[in-house]
């Protein structure tokens, strides 16, 4: 798929979007959603960042006890989890 290249007039009226404040845009033409439109909503359901495969030492109890208890996935993707809510945590810090 091509992406086309936006023309000077198009990019005139995206700088001119951009820069209006929320509360000048007119949303009436787009209705609310209701609650119940996000009963089943799973937040990166799409979203699949791409795995590098490493090599790293973890203690061996610490491995033993991931693969133990990994729950319906692999010990893997268990580790991956836990790792990315710390990066996020500390994300979240700063």
């Amino acid at each position: 798929m091509s992406k086309k290249e936006f023309s000077p007039k198009e990019l005139c009226e995206l700088e001119k979007l951009a820069a209006l404040s929320d509360d000048k845009i007119d949303t009436q033409d787009i209705p609310e959603a209701p609650a119940e439109n996000w009963a089943f909503a799973r937040r990166g359901a799409f979203y699949k960042p791409v795995k590098q495969p490493v090599s790293i030492r973890i203690d061996a109890d610490v491995l033993d006890w991931f693969k133990r208890h990994a729950e319906g996935r692999g010990y893997q993707t268990e580790i991956n989890q836990v790792l990315r809510r710390h990066v996020i945590a500390k994300e979240r810090q700063r």
